[in-house]
């Protein structure tokens, strides 16, 4: 045995080397966060070669990304170096390399092209012409989700949509696809799953060449790449899995956590190795997360345990609104600077959107930054698109912002065309507008027809600005929006992709809300754009301040984190029991990115559609017994909003309604409504003033007060 790999097994802890010397029957290694889940999958490989004499020719390795792939080669090459000729590759990459091995069984030439989202979208337009790009990008997604269930068009495919042309769309797609001699990323795991199931010699050397399959991150498998595992495996292959159930967070992209949550009832005699130490984290951040994740039904069960000494409390901080979450975020970072912290203090969100005013809070204060896993806030394609519109109606001269959005969405108004409207600016004394009506009897029929309509929109946009429509600018953006068709190509997009431009163009509206609807106002907010785009020269590539959505912190670990936004339709978003147990496993892995210092902020109130609205907090933290986090409400001025709120009363609950009580804000008052938010109590209290709020009695100055029942004289 090598010195490295002696020494690296000599480092495991009990389960991580029970995990590595697992000899007999399937392994489900359940490793959660930050417990050294790569670690036990190299030594294995390096063990499994260098102790039990195992052909690395035979092991197939699988993992979700090249780079982790590469990783994995790497790490497990420097244990035992033929540890460089194991197949490790990530699911798509391995279902390429069978196809090209075996190609003239799977019915194709050895040199097929893949064909990525667009190819798919123009290979459909070639049968579909009379279909619009957008229109086909919805079926192309269809598509590719049929693919991940491995449901041919000749199956039910109403678990992917109930439109009654999807079958034959998808029939036709296949064909051409075969016909042509390609491959779409689909076909990459479904192809090869036919073909294992129909052709029983090439199934029988792919089994008997790989006898050992590891398979990484095994909680974000969708169910065709299940299959094509299922398919690989015979009574003698070793098979091990790794992953988090309490991990599964991408069933928006196809996963299927009940993959990993079945696998024991799928491959009997399954050892389960829970890889529960965590050398991330302190304990009190994950007695936190451990608290709310208990509460998922669909789970195999772990308590994660760390030997760090020491560590705060976790602290739940309580706000008016949106803006004073901005100011109490700027103030901790500001406090880590002067306190000389070192690290990275991370601030999370569940959606991209809730970027923009922190990205314009910390360019004021000129505080570095960085954006991980998306576009700053103005810079994204969908916001730049609007700011444009805008531009160009406080500046038909603007011939930027004219090429960017003459064409968009999609008019019929080509380079050509474009060139015509050009050339007339000269007589139009640079009014762009004014030159796409002296260009039209110069364009082709159609392109005329929609260079008139173009125009149309910016005059109608013109008479809606100077006439004073709506109490804000946000208005004008709405209705720009509106008539351009920019929401609704956009709306196509986030159908297609599961991206959240609607959202980032209504966050846009928030912004612009701050604004009267007067040509001054707009130049106003148009330069206040360009200010934050001037500042964003300031050198980021040090910033020890990170913007990140909850998805996109998935592997990574950050010395203080802060979440946001934990209020109930903004995180959860909804009461769908699935997706409501998918969002607690993202909170989970919010949580646990974070090593040092944790901090949660829940606002009272939050600019939705340019409108303040009263928001309850997130059920989430109802479900954090009180002792296990501090609760800072010094911002807190009261209660949660006005009306609303859950269920009638409870018995066991501390201020059942009917009970008086007191506030030092709104004085006296009675409980007229009473519920429980996961295991937090809430109340509704209307007050002698005639106002209406809700709170949680445990973070709020209510004070119950001695006095006669006095519910009828306020009902």
């Amino acid at each position: 045995m090598t010195a490295d790999l002696q020494e690296a097994l000599a480092g495991l802890n009990p389960a991580q080397r029970q995990a590595v010397l697992h000899q007999d029957g399937p392994l489900l290694i359940l490793a959660g966060a930050g417990s050294g889940k790569t670690r036990v999958i190299t030594v294995r490989i390096a063990w499994l070669i260098e102790k039990l004499g195992v052909d690395p020719r035979s092991i197939l390795a699988v993992t979700f990304t090249n780079k982790a792939a590469g990783e994995m080669r790497a790490r497990a090459a420097s244990l035992v170096g033929s540890a460089a000729e194991v197949t490790i590759r990530t699911f798509h990459s391995f279902g390429s390399w069978m196809l090209r091995r075996n190609a003239d069984a799977a019915g194709l030439p050895r040199g097929f092209n893949i064909y990525d989202d667009d190819d798919v979208v123009t290979l459909l337009h070639t049968l579909y012409p009379e279909h619009k790009r957008a229109t086909l990008g919805r079926y192309a997604h269809m598509i590719s989700r049929a693919k991940d269930y491995c449901l041919t068009p000749e199956e039910d495919l109403s678990a992917i949509s109930e439109d009654p042309e999807l079958p034959g769309m998808y029939r036709r797609y296949q064909e051409r696809l075969r016909e042509i001699g390609n491959s779409d990323f689909g076909d990459l795991i479904m192809r090869p799953v036919q073909l294992l199931e129909s052709d029983q010699v090439v199934a029988g050397r792919m089994r008997s060449r790989f006898r050992h399959i590891l398979v990484d991150e095994y909680q974000d498998s969708n169910v065709a790449q299940y299959r094509l595992l299922r398919l690989l495996c015979d009574d003698a292959t070793a098979v091990c899995v790794v992953g988090d159930d309490d991990q599964s967070i991408y069933r928006f992209r196809g996963a299927e956590v009940r993959n990993i949550l079945s696998f024991p009832e799928i491959f009997p005699d399954t050892t389960v190795v829970r890889l529960e130490q965590n050398y991330r984290s302190t304990a009190p951040i994950l007695n936190l997360a451990g608290a709310v994740v208990a509460q998922n039904s669909d789970r195999l069960g772990k308590e994660l345990f760390t030997e760090r000494p020491g560590g705060e409390l976790p602290r739940l901080v309580l706000l008016p609104d949106q803006d004073d979450e901005v100011a109490w975020a700027i103030d901790r970072v500001r406090r880590s600077e002067r306190e000389g912290e070192n690290g990275e203090t991370a601030i999370l969100y569940r959606t991209n959107a809730q970027s923009r005013a922190f990205e314009t809070a910390l360019l004021r204060e000129g505080i570095p930054y960085r954006i991980v896993g998306s576009l700053r806030f103005y810079e994204r394609e969908e916001v730049k698109d609007a700011v444009a519109f805008l531009r160009l109606l406080a500046n038909r001269r603007d011939e930027i912002s004219f090429r960017r959005v003459i064409n968009k969405p999609a008019r019929g108004i080509g380079p050509k065309a474009l060139q015509h409207i050009i050339d007339c600016l000269a007589h139009a004394e640079g009014d762009l507008c004014r030159a796409a009506g002296y260009a039209i009897p110069k364009l082709s029929r159609k392109a005329g027809t929609e260079a008139a309509a173009f125009v149309r929109i910016i005059e109608g946009l013109d008479r809606f600005l100077d006439g004073g429509s709506g109490d804000d600018l946000g208005a004008l953006l709405k209705e720009t929006l509106e008539l351009s068709g920019l929401a609704r190509h956009h709306e196509e997009q986030d159908e297609v992709a599961g991206t959240q431009k609607l959202q980032n163009l209504e966050e846009l509206g928030n912004a612009a809300s701050l604004y009267p609807p007067t040509r001054e106002g707009l130049i106003e907010f148009l330069e206040a754009i360009e200010l934050d785009s001037a500042r964003r020269d300031v050198d980021d590539e040090d910033a020890r301040i990170v913007l990140i959505t909850m998805h996109n912190t998935k592997g990574l670990e950050f010395d203080r984190v802060i979440i946001t936004g934990l209020e109930e339709g903004l995180f959860p978003r909804n009461d769908d029991p699935a997706e409501l147990e998918e969002e607690r496993r993202l909170f989970y892995v919010a949580v646990t990115r974070a090593r040092d210092e944790l901090t949660l902020t829940s606002c009272r109130s939050r600019r939705i559609h340019g409108r303040f609205m009263d928001l309850l907090p997130s059920r989430f933290l109802g479900e954090i017994p009180r002792e296990l986090m501090e609760v800072d409400s010094s911002g807190y001025a009261g209660g949660f909003g006005g009306g609303g709120g859950g269920g009638g009363g409870v018995a066991d609950h501390p201020l059942p309604q009917g009970t008086a009580v007191y506030h030092d804000d709104y004085g006296s008052g009675v409980v007229t409504r009473a519920w429980f938010a996961g295991s937090e109590a809430c109340v509704n209290v209307q007050f002698e003033t005639g106002m209406t709020a809700q709170f949680f009695p445990a973070y709020s100055p209510l004070e119950r007060i001695a006095g006669a029942d006095r519910e009828a004289d306020l009902w």
